[in-house]
C-alpha cells in the first residue's frame, strides 16, 4: 500500500478535527464521560480495528483514550490509517 503524501495527510487532518500528525503517526485523544464509557469505546474500536485487519495503539487513562495509527509495514501513513481513523471518529459521535 502506498504511503500518503503531505497533501493527502493535510486534507485528512483538516476534515477530522482533533487528529494530529507527529513522527509518522496520526493520533487523537477522546475524553469520555467516565471509565466505563472509555472501556466501552475501546472495545468498540477493537472490533472495528479487527474487522479492518489494522490495529491502532490505544492508551486508556481513566476516561481519556488516545488512539494512534500508522502502518508499520509500510513505514508511515497509508489509506488504512485514515480509513480506520474515520471509522473510529464515527464511533465517537
Amino acid at each position: 500500500m502506498a504511503l500518503l503524501d503531505g497533501s493527502e495527510i493535510r486534507t485528512f487532518l483538516e476534515s477530522h478535527p482533533g487528529w494530529e500528525m507527529q513522527d509518522g503517526t496520526i493520533s487523537k485523544t477522546y475524553v469520555l464521560t467516565d471509565f466505563a464509557s472509555a472501556i466501552g469505546f475501546v472495545a468498540s474500536v477493537g472490533v472495528v480495528a479487527e474487522r479492518a485487519f489494522h490495529h491502532p495503539d490505544v492508551d486508556l487513562r481513566y476516561r481519556r483514550v488516545t488512539i494512534s495509527l500508522t502502518t508499520h509495514d509500510e513505514g508511515g501513513l497509508t489509506r488504512k490509517d485514515t480509513d480506520l481513523a474515520a471509522r473510529i471518529e464515527r464511533l465517537a459521535t
